[in-house]
């Protein structure tokens, strides 16, 4: 989307020549990315609009020496990757994708590939009623025993039936395969639902929903006086501490070689920081009327009424009064609809995006989000209007002047 919207590909480890009016991104370890345009008459007075969302989504990593063989059953060992509802993982056909290190004549640049099998390849039975007859009482599910998927039937003896797999798939051989990367997905394709198509069923909504309106807002028209940029960082679903999450240090270098390549300092970085906004977009929790009780009496948020400004007292979600306003008369200028989150005062509110980027970077932070039912499952349901909201925000949070 960024290629086709003319936007140029940078390398971090060579010299910029940015110039103003141009747009450009940079990817972080394949798994994050960064897109910004800079103004064509951006001044002394200018102002940083950013927006970061996440890439990855809960699912279940293959570990290494995966091959578990019992009468005949091929399984693949493997672990929970962020916090899953893992029952609805059950009977649902799979494929695997992700990346996979391979020998090479440099010793310390190994070759890496992407590979994405794209086809029914896993699956993950259930244990029949007749042998589990409190299954609809609430089971525990054991992560390392209950959840494993089959990838196939063998009498013969292949100890390493997934290498060799793997190798297939990529026309390599065996012995240079050195490390991967790889997760299981939900094959299910994403589709409407409802009386008037109201509801968008899909897996991974969370939080690619969000990576999407982003995209589309950051190569949209951007107001001429300052710089936009939108961040997509990796691991927030475990924590956001690694290199390329969003408590890595690698935004502010790269904000600091931005402005050196536009002839600024870092302390003019550091002065237009004090003005600047982010919007930390993530997906809210929607209302849910069979589970009513969980949510705050005065402040749930409903499906196709616009997305939500999620509030915590504890700063869990980021938010600063003034700039929610400043969200607020953007959405009531251009008619757009949004509600607002608060959890129940004995529950609390999981981590976002948001209170770790402010603490690097100390702009005004808001925590947004397109609200979600079955939050984390494999298979999300949103409010098709919602999307729609989200998108036009962050065009018009782009576009607008000031």
């Amino acid at each position: 989307m960024l290629d086709k919207a003319g936007f140029q590909c940078l390398s971090f480890e060579k010299p910029w020549k940015i110039q103003t009016g141009g747009s450009y991104y940079v990817k972080l370890y394949d798994t994050s990315l960064f897109a910004f345009q800079v103004g064509k008459s951006i001044s002394e007075d200018m102002m940083l609009r950013m927006a970061a969302a996440h890439t990855d989504f809960p699912s279940f990593r293959v570990k290494p020496n995966p091959e578990m063989k019992e009468k005949g059953y091929l399984r693949l060992n493997t672990e929970p990757y962020g916090g899953m509802i893992l029952s609805s993982w059950f009977d649902r056909t799979l494929s695997l994708s992700g990346k996979v290190s391979l020998k090479s004549e440099k010793l310390f640049e190994p070759k890496e590939v992407m590979v994405d099998f794209k086809r029914p390849l896993l699956i993950i039975p259930n244990l029949a009623i007749h042998l589990n007859r409190d299954v609809n009482m609430g089971v525990e599910i054991n992560k390392q025993k209950d959840v494993l998927p089959l990838l196939g039937m063998s009498d013969e003896e292949v100890p390493d039936y997934f290498t060799d797999l793997l190798a297939d798939e990529l026309n390599v051989s065996a012995e240079d395969i050195l490390n991967y990367d790889l997760f299981l997905y939900n094959l299910d394709k994403a589709g409407f639902a409802g009386m008037k198509q109201e509801f968008i069923c899909s897996p991974r909504l969370d939080d690619l929903s969000s990576v999407f309106a982003l995209i589309k807002g950051i190569t949209s028209d951007v107001y001429e006086k300052d710089i936009h940029m939108v961040c997509l960082f990796d691991n927030e679903e475990i924590g956001n501490c690694t290199k390329q999450g969003s408590e890595s240090q690698f935004t502010t270098m790269l904000l600091e070689k931005l402005f050196d390549s536009l002839g600024m300092t870092r302390i003019n970085l550091y002065e237009v920081m004090q003005r600047s906004t982010i919007l930390s977009v993530d997906v809210a929790q929607a209302y849910h009327p069979n589970f009513a009780s969980k949510y705050d009496p005065t402040n749930e948020v409903e499906l196709n009424k616009g997305f939500a400004f999620k509030i915590d007292t504890a700063q869990r979600y980021a938010f600063d009064t003034g700039a929610i306003a400043m969200i607020q008369q953007l959405c009531d200028t251009y008619h757009i609809p949004y509600q607002k989150f608060v959890n129940r005062s004995d529950a609390t509110a999981g981590r976002t995006m948001g209170p770790v980027i402010s603490t690097q970077l100390p702009a005004y932070t808001i925590d947004i989000g397109v609200p979600l039912l079955a939050m984390h499952s494999a298979m999300e349901t949103m409010g098709a209007k919602d999307m729609e909201s989200m998108i036009r925000l962050m065009e018009v949070y782009f576009a607008s002047k000031r």
